[in-house]
This record gives structure tokens, sequence and C-alpha cells, in this order.
């Protein structure tokens, strides 16, 4: 499979395939957020407009990463029954999901298009691009909302994506573009090197340039100095009889490792996760993020809810890594996100590892059970103050923990932390996180509490013990 360096190197490279609509009278539209650098590339090389189409997934609760439909401007909504049958939803359970991702939609599309009108599609051929395609929900959403806006033909255009969503998606295109359809694809960034989070600013920054002329960004990022890794590397893990897909970075002299336990839905693809761990990185910690399922195991829900199951994977991980050079020795952390953060938990109170800090992230606590009352590793739960459910369930949760927990509320973040700079505060409060409570040895001994920076407010008081 080919692994495109990033979104720009990815829009460029299928701007090539698109060469026959250099001419014609397209609109080029990006879905946000990470759909935009691509489309900034396909529109810059065929010299056609720039505009965004802005849809929703709608996520399974608790496992919102897996979507059973989308949501998009002018009404539109498009419902995965297979999903909705399989996962056992109810009418109230879609009634809610839709409420939520509407208010969003709304909010999102009023932060682009209070600066931008939308371009008119009447009599035009719309030319949707994505950074790729897993479910396809979003995409046919969108196919849907630019008809609706009056297209006379829909083509979408992505880098990458599942062959059998790429196949469904004929149903609502009139022509789908892809460069490749790798079997065992489940998550986008599996055909990306770099896979960061694409921010509401980048996307209104891009459309700028786009309407401007595509020129180039008034600054450049300056250099950062940082050492390239000594070790990252895509690995595999035996756990039993099994074998689970990984990804391990480890930087020059690093101070700890931080394994990745990652939540029902998700995968060591996670835009949100790579994103952290990269945050990390720069820190001095090595991260592994690897699989806690196998691609035949992810559509089984009594697997993916199966705590005990993910901690002993999550256990006979954390002992491997002590079987490596580059790793024997290093003090380890968890990170767990949704159903990972209960794993998380359960895992650190196994006698067969030492784990010295955990941070969860809109993690579901409560599900480790009875295990809480043996959790004494310092403890983080990160939550959004939007996220109302999971809060109260990570203070119940908290009650009940005997060793030092703290909880951090992120303001206006829901569930997957997508909304602006919510995801950059987590990734801070977790890097703070670890760097204070994993023994360093390139700093003096850091205070009880990290000490969050000053664009990141600290959250409400809480317990510590």
């Amino acid at each position: 499979m080919m692994e495109f360096a990033d979104r720009a190197d990815a829009g460029r490279r299928l701007a090539r395939r698109l060469r026959e609509f250099r001419g014609r009278d397209v609109v080029v539209l990006g879905l946000p957020r990470g759909g935009v650098p691509v489309a900034f590339e396909v529109a810059k090389a065929l010299h056609a407009p720039l505009d965004v189409i802005v849809v929703r997934k709608l996520g399974v609760p608790y496992q919102p990463e897996l979507a059973f439909g989308a949501i998009g401007e002018g009404g539109v909504r498009v419902i995965n029954t297979d999903v909705v049958s399989r996962v056992g939803l109810t009418v109230t359970d879609i009634a809610a999901v839709e409420r939520t991702q509407l208010a969003e939609l709304r909010h999102r599309a009023e932060r682009v298009r209070e600066e931008f009108g939308r371009i008119p599609l009447g009599g035009r051929i719309a030319l949707i691009v994505d950074d790729g395609v897993a479910t396809g929900a979003t995409a046919r959403a969108a196919c849907q909302v630019a008809r609706a806006q009056g297209a006379a033909r829909v083509v979408i255009a992505v880098p990458i994506g599942s062959p059998r969503r790429i196949d469904d998606l004929a149903e609502d295109a009139d022509e789908v573009v892809c460069m490749q359809t790798p079997k065992g694809f489940s998550a986008v960034g599996q055909g990306y090197y770099e896979f960061s989070q694409t921010t509401d600013e980048d996307v209104t920054e891009l459309l700028q340039r786009a309407r401007s002329g595509f020129g180039e960004p008034a600054a450049t990022a300056p250099d950062t100095g940082d050492d390239p890794p000594i070790r990252d590397d895509d690995i595999e893990v035996d756990v039993g009889r099994v074998r689970l897909a990984g990804h391990l970075v480890v930087p020059e002299d690093a101070i700890g490792i931080v394994v990745f336990a990652h939540g029902s839905g998700s995968s060591r693809h996670s835009p949100r996760n790579r994103y952290v761990a990269q945050i990390l990185n720069r820190a001095g910690l090595a991260t592994l993020l690897f699989d806690l399922l196998t691609a035949a195991e992810e559509g089984d829900r009594t697997l993916v809810f199966d705590i005990d199951l993910l901690a002993e994977r999550l256990v006979a991980a954390t002992r491997w890594l002590g079987t490596r050079s580059d790793t024997v020795g290093l003090p380890i952390g968890y990170f767990g996100a949704s159903t990972g953060a209960a794993a998380a938990l359960r895992a650190g109170t196994d006698s067969h590892v030492d784990i010295k800090a955990i941070v969860s992230r809109g993690g579901r606590a409560d599900l480790a059970g009875e295990r809480l009352t043996e959790v004494r590793t310092p403890t983080l739960l990160i939550v959004g103050s939007r996220d109302e459910t999971v809060l109260d369930l990570n203070r119940r949760a908290q009650a009940v923990i005997p060793g030092m927990c703290r909880i951090e509320i992120v303001p206006g973040a829901t569930h997957l932390f997508e909304e602006p700079g919510t995801l950059e505060r987590a990734a801070v409060l977790a890097r703070e996180w670890f760097t204070t409570h994993l023994p360093s040895t390139l700093s003096p001994p850091a205070p009880q509490y990290a000490t969050i920076e000053p664009e990141c407010p600290p959250g409400p008081p809480s317990k510590a013990t």
C-alpha cells in the first residue's frame, strides 16, 4: 500500500488523476476538516474554485467513531440500517445523537459561512474531496447535499478508501475516483505517514488562500530543531492466539514510554491519538499505539466492551516492551480513550506490570468495575464539559479510586474533542501528567501537579489523595 506523506501530498497526487476536470465548470468541495487540505491541492492544480460542504457523522453512543449515518446542510440525512441493526440502536438513541450533531453542524457551518459565502453549484460539477473513506456515511451525505444545491454532476474523489464503501458510493455519485482500495482498510489514517488534526483555523486559512489566488501562507512554521526518533516502526505483538498490529516511536534519550489503549471503534490510526502521541514524542516520551482487537474482531460489539480481554492484551503488550532493547527499563504509562481507558485502569492493577501513570481522555473509567478500588497509580481523567454523561461516570469512578486521581474538564469539548483547541489542551494535560509522574533523568523533580500552559487555563479543583 502506498503511504502518503500527508494530506497535501495526497492532494497533489490525486490532482494528477483528476486532470480531465481542468477547464470544466467544476467546484471543488472539501469535507471539513481533514478533506480540505486535500481539496486545496486539487483545486489549485485544476484552477477551480474551492468551497466546503458541511456534514456531520452520526456516531454510535459510547462508540462514536463507528458511524451509523450522517447529516448535512439543507436537512439531508443518511442512515446505515445495517449498523443500526447490528448495534441495536433505538429510535430514541438515534434522535439524541441527531440533536447533538445538528447543533454541531450549524455551529461549524456558521464558523465558515460568516466569512465565506457558499459558491453556487447550480448546473455545475460538484467535485467532492475527502482525505479518505472508511464508512462512507459522510461522503454519501455530501453527495446528497450537493444534489440538493443543484449540482448537475456529482463526483467523489479520495486518495484512499475501503473497497466495499467505495463501491457503495456509486449509488450516490455519478463518478467515484479513488487511488487506493487496500484490503483490510479500516481507518483513513492507515494511508498517511503524518495524519495530525486539521483545525477550523486551518480550514479558514486554506479557503482564504484559495479565494486570493492560492498564494502561499504569510509565514511558515519555524524549524523546531527536533531530532528524528531513533525508532519509528510498524510492529506486531503476540497476545495469545492472535497478533496485533501497532506503531512504535522511540525518541532519542527517551524518558519513558506511553502505551495507548484505543477505545471502541478506534485503532492505532486514530488521528486524535496520533496527534497526542506526536505531542508526547516531542517531550521525549516514546509511544506505542496498537490495536486491542484484530480487524475481524472489531465488528463484534461484545468484544469491543470485553474489558477483561482488552486489559489482558494491554498487559501482554506492556510485557512485550520489556523484551526490546530500545524500550526495556523505560518507565511506562497508559493513555486510554473510551473503553480503552477502562482497560488501562484494569491493566494498571495487574501484578505483572508496573505502571507509573495513567491518563484517560473521554474514557469510560466506570467500566473498570470493582478494579477501580485497586487503582493506586496516579490517574488523570480528562473529560469534555459538554460530554455530560461521561463526565458524571468519571466523577463516580474518581470517588472510589483510592490512589491519586484528578479530573480535568476541558471547556466546550464534546466526547471526541473535535472543537477548536480542545484536543490540543487534552494533549498538553496528558504531556504534563506523564512528564511529571514518569521518572525523568533530563530535568529536576516536577511538582505534584502539572503546570498547565497559559493558553490552557486549569480546570476545576478535584480530589487527590
